[in-house]
């Protein structure tokens, strides 16, 4: 049971691979980024590079999913992304992905454009676009033996594109994006019709800030809700997150797909910061164990402050930038310098009161200037004065506001100490209250029990009295009565088993014909059941030989079987039950109606006649809904199989014989050179009969590519074989006519081998050669390929 959870988490939801096409290795584009709202968020919805964003980042991520697992799949991302301008969001991601022995890298741009409808209403249109291809990785795959079907698997290079929208306001963003709207092939030039990971993505989001004291002041809580609806399934998410001004954050998170996840974050400084996911399966799909989220990231420093950001202070645990020295204010004033002097001039004993004047004007606005000098100076010193008595009363006041608020919380904290107790003495008294009330019923209640115990005997003694003779009177009146009702029984069973009308005739015909249906439909339930029995039983095999080979213990492979004959006669077996199940019970509702017909006939009207067919009705109904139910238990068996089996045929091409080019080409000239040198000449006439040319071929030119070991040219091909000794057979029946001059080459790509008798570098020698000992039977079927590496 376990092992087939496995499987269907692993088909269904994290691995993408689990969608490719088994006929053409197409994968569908689906990252596992889904746990952090700080990085790569701008891959969870193509416009959060721009919404609630301030910063760029260079980001390097990797993820580890159910690492308990061997080769579980693990992914790596670089990003460089954020807010470029006031309206402009983009970034670009590589990533690679690897799952065992597959892997696909690609690119992701992305860009979003804001349009602001008014102070506090944002419109933010997004598009993600990515390129990326997918395939074997052929340096991780470990065989002992050889299986074409890795060979044709092809690499395939996609296209697709995401857009979405989001409208945000102060708190809260709403948006829907799309994922996979285009998933477009460029190998075959082709859009993909069936994508089962296409699907509409919506989400809501709230951002705000906690208005606290103490650590978790002004931290900022972000909280994110999505459902994606694909054609198959829903999944609903959530995520929540807090981050503290210190450069802390951490987060929680569940998806109903992938379970619930936690995560830590910090900044190491400001420009550098380290986070880290966990993500568990719950309940059942527990067994599939951790997988863990690294990502070291730097933080581009804003100058800039945008709108439709936050205005968040990027702080961190190593701080880079230095401190700098308050600068000290100068509370001197200078005086004002008399610049107003006059050169000396040569007196005279006429000029002196005139220079005693001059003087005396002197004298005065000197003693004036110094007046305003120290006028200015106490002015400035009172202003000082006044503004240092109002700092030291304000945080005088802080002070006593800070002890009030912590007086306050202290009272709040005793009241709500207080109003608990008492509510929990409240509940104590109405709990005894509620038992002593529940013990005094249960007392008048067994009262009252003993009491109509007492008075049911009483009555039961009377009322056997009566009985007795009453019984005695009855006997005789039942003897009759059963007389008169086994002649009426006989009578209706007889208008039952042969009825007058047509509506009664068609009835029972119907009746029975379902009841001989009814076996029918449970023959072919147990071959379904048989079958799926089958099916389970190669899963064991399978699974088994898995388990074995990763422990270096090889067994003989199993015999091969026809999975397309199986599936073939499975699909036939389930159209034959449906079949059945369907006929059967338009002809149980075929028998509602006629049984309502006939509860309205006047020609039939025997109770118990109807009562019969009722019950019988009630009966088949019952059959068929257990019939249809055993029917689903057995669908949903074979699914989860089904599911089961895919996983572990690719665990078995992942260990998928390879053998290696060079010996296979060592082995293939030997067996060639043993053949010509070995083969002895046979006088037996040989004819076309005798001869096995394989597979058919085109009548035209074929052209190949990438053949290895052999040369560029024109090549005369006798016959073409999967098979190594249907080769080796024709090659020594040839060899036995005295004509040596054959050869043969292995093509990967088609896993077959051609054998052919000349090589030439043009066409016209080739054709030319065609026509020579065009007679001999092995040159029957002969051909030309034209060899392009």
């Amino acid at each position: 049971m376990r092992t087939n959870l496995l499987v269907v988490i692993l088909y269904l939801c994290f691995l993408q691979f689990s969608y490719s096409q088994e006929s053409d290795g197409v994968v569908a584009f689906a990252l596992p980024i889904r746990n952090s709202l700080t990085f790569n968020r701008q891959l969870i919805n193509p416009t959060f590079s721009f919404v609630r964003e301030q910063h760029k980042f260079i980001s390097f991520s990797n993820k580890r999913e159910w690492v308990q697992f061997n080769d579980a799949p693990t992914s790596y991302f670089a990003s460089y992304s954020g807010r470029f301008t006031e309206n402009i969001g983009a970034g670009v991601t590589a990533f690679q992905q690897d799952y065992g022995v597959l892997t696909t890298f690609g690119g992701v741009l992305n860009f979003a454009y804001n349009v602001r409808l008014n102070r506090d209403s944002n419109l933010t249109f997004g598009l993600n676009t990515a390129a990326y291809s997918s395939g074997v990785n052929q340096s991780k795959v470990v065989t002992n033996f050889d299986d074409p079907s890795l060979q044709n698997v092809p690499s395939n290079l996609m296209l697709t594109v995401n857009p979405g929208i989001n409208y945000g306001n102060t708190f809260i963003d709403l948006g829907v994006s799309v994922n996979n709207l285009v998933l477009y092939n460029v190998e075959t030039s082709s859009q993909v019709k069936e994508d089962n990971l296409q699907g509409i993505q919506v989400h809501a989001m709230y951002t705000g800030y906690m208005a606290s004291r103490g650590f978790f002041d002004e931290a900022k809580f972000s909280g994110l809700i999505r459902s994606e609806f694909r054609e198959d399934t829903t999944i609903l998410a959530g995520l929540a997150m807090v981050t503290i001004p210190s450069g802390i954050w951490a987060q929680v998170g569940y998806n109903s797909l992938y379970g619930a996840s936690g995560g830590i974050g910090l900044n190491i400084t400001k420009t550098i910061a380290l986070e880290y996911n966990y993500e568990r399966a719950i309940g059942e799909l527990s067994n599939f164990g951790p997988s863990h989220e690294l990502t070291l990231a730097y933080r581009f420093e804003n100058k800039e402050r945008y709108y439709y950001s936050g205005d968040d202070e990027v702080a961190g645990l190593i701080s880079t930038t230095k401190k700098r020295r308050p600068k000290s204010r100068n509370r001197s004033t200078s005086r004002v310098a008399n610049t107003n002097t006059k050169p000396a001039e040569v007196t005279t004993v006429t000029d002196v009161d005139t220079q005693k004047i001059e003087a005396d004007k002197a004298a005065k606005l000197k003693q004036q200037n110094e007046q305003e000098e120290a006028a200015k100076l106490a002015q400035l010193q009172k202003e000082q004065e006044a503004k240092e008595q109002a700092e030291t009363q304000a945080k005088l006041k802080a002070e006593q506001e800070a002890k009030a608020k912590e007086i306050a919380a202290k009272r709040a904290e005793l009241e709500a100490q207080q109003k608990a107790k008492a509510a929990a003495e409240r509940q104590a008294r109405l709990q005894q209250e509620q038992e002593a009330k529940a013990l005094a019923e249960a007392e008048q209640r067994a009262k009252a029990v003993a009491a109509e115990k007492a008075e049911q005997e009483r009555i039961a003694q009377a009322a056997e009295k009566e009985a007795l003779l009453k019984a005695q009177q009855k006997a005789t009146a039942d003897s009759l009565a059963q007389i008169a009702k086994a002649e009426q029984l006989k009578a209706e069973q007889d208008l039952m088993a042969n009825p007058k009308n047509e509506l009664g005739k068609t009835m029972n015909s119907l009746v029975k014909t379902v009841e001989e249906s009814n076996e029918v439909q449970a023959d072919l339930l147990a071959q379904f059941n048989q079958v799926i029995n089958v099916k389970d039983q190669d899963l064991k095999e399978l699974k088994e030989e898995n388990d074995l080979s990763e422990q270096g213990i090889t067994i003989a492979p199993r015999p091969f079987k026809s999975i397309t004959a199986e599936n073939n006669a499975l699909n036939a077996l389930k159209t034959d039950l449906d079949n059945i199940i369907a006929t059967r019970s338009d002809d149980i509702k075929k028998l509602e109606e006629l049984y309502e017909d006939m509860t309205e006939s006047d020609t039939l009207t025997n109770g118990l006649v109807l009562l019969q067919y009722k019950n019988k009705i009630k009966r088949l109904i019952s059959e068929q809904a257990s019939a249809i139910e055993t029917r689903a238990q057995l669908e949903s068996r074979l699914e989860s199989i089904k599911v089961a089996t895919e996983y572990e045929r690719r665990r078995r091409i992942k260990r998928a014989a390879y053998k290696n080019e060079d010996d296979r080409y060592a082995q293939d000239r030997a067996a060639l050179n043993y053949i010509l040198n070995n083969t002895p000449r046979s006088n037996t006439q040989l004819t076309e009969d005798d001869l096995d040319f394989g597979n058919e071929r085109r009548k035209n030119i074929a052209i190949m590519k990438n053949v290895n070991s052999v040369d560029n040219g024109y090549y005369l091909i006798l016959a073409v074989h999967n098979s190594v000794d249907k080769r080796d057979d024709f090659i020594k029946k040839v060899v036995a006519t005295g004509d040596k001059q054959i050869d043969f080459f292995y093509d990967v790509s088609t896993s077959k081998y051609y054998i052919f008798k000349r090589r030439t570098n043009s066409i016209d020698e080739a054709n030319a050669i065609k026509q020579i000992d065009k007679d001999k039977p092995y040159n029957a079927r002969l051909s030309i390929v034209k060899i392009e590496n």
